[in-house]
């Protein structure tokens, strides 16, 4: 099993062999503005996960799977469960339930190796203290793993995409960088803890912090990179924000492997998506913003307010008769 390299056997790797957001919202647009009473969060806005009323509570429901973004299965699998999880936090939710998604070559590779990408997800999904409860599993020319998880949530104590208000900061919970990180580790086969110890990390604690904070608007930073996730936060709010570059925080050896070229398609297709509505300082070239555009799996949350222990990385602005949009510095 120590000679497998997972990584190999996909074409991408994690959230960034996601579809390309434009093509995304394209593609699931009839699906938008479901007239059901009992939603109270749908499709409209892109947000983390979907909420329905059941009588006095708010009911989450996500989905998340991707490839192989680490060569070990029991990371991989870690890392994909803490990746699913995290949608059911963003929204400030407990998750309470979770079935796997398995996508598997069993001619290629051994059932042993799903069974270890399968203890993986359990252990997290452990953690969390949700427990991971069958699932479904296809013969897959790809290895593919991830999970459905249900949550619940406190109707009025939902963090949304959409209720981004103007005047406050922004923090962001964990560093960026896994994207470039990732990719050079499929490229050249070096191992990366500090980037395998963020992405199996459960946004929990942040998301129970800024819960307590009374934060209203929230979301995850994934494979839309940071700029992908606070465009999609500014149009759905009406606000514009403003990134101080300097403050927002990278794992050691991100830079590093960012300008050794190890920067993802995915990662290109993210920053093509949202550059007619980024504003760069002078100073502020395509490298730094392609860093800003990484696509991160299982990145921290994005959040409208102070998280304590989370750095600040900038604030919301009005539109002042503008559009919404991001400004660098």
């Amino acid at each position: 099993m120590d000679s497998i390299r997972l990584t190999q056997y996909a074409h991408g790797g994690g959230c960034a062999c996601k579809i390309p957001p434009g093509e995304l919202e394209e593609a699931v647009k009839h699906l938008m503005g479901q007239p059901n009473p009992s939603v109270i969060v749908g499709l409209d806005d892109g947000d983390d996960a979907a909420a329905v009323r059941v009588g006095e509570q708010a009911v989450l429901s996500t989905a998340d799977f991707f490839t192989p973004v680490v060569d070990d299965a029991y990371d991989f699998g870690r890392i994909a469960a803490a990746n699913a999880l995290s949608d059911i936090y963003a929204m400030g939710g407990t998750p309470v339930v979770a079935i796997n998604l398995v996508g598997w070559p069993r001619d290629v590779l051994g059932l042993d190796i799903m069974a270890e990408v399968l203890r993986g997800g359990a252990d997290v999904g452990a953690q969390a203290n949700c427990p991971v409860i069958g699932g479904h599993s296809i013969d897959d020319p790809e290895p593919k793993f991830g999970m459905a998880v249900t949550g619940i949530a406190d109707p009025g104590k939902l963090m949304r995409n959409d209720a981004a208000e103007a005047g406050l900061p922004i923090s962001l919970t964990k560093p960026l960088g896994v994207g470039v990180l990732n990719n050079k580790h499929k490229s050249t086969g070096e191992v990366f803890p500090q980037a395998i110890e963020v992405m199996t990390t459960l946004n929990r604690d942040a998301s129970i912090a800024a819960v307590a904070a009374g934060v209203k608007a929230a979301t995850d930073v994934t494979g839309f990179g940071l700029l992908g996730h606070l465009w999609k936060m500014c149009r759905a709010s009406g606000v514009r924000a403003e990134i101080d570059s300097a403050a927002v925080p990278y794992i050691d050896g991100a830079r590093d492997a960012a300008a050794e070229g190890y920067v993802s398609g995915g990662t290109r297709r993210n920053l093509d998506w949202v550059r007619e509505h980024i504003t760069a300082a002078d100073g502020i070239g395509e490298d730094e913003l392609l860093l800003l555009a990484d696509a991160q799996t299982s990145g921290g949350l994005l959040v409208i307010g102070e998280v304590p222990g989370a750095p600040v990385i900038g604030r919301t602005l009005p539109l002042d008769g503008g559009a919404p949009g991001i400004s660098v510095r």
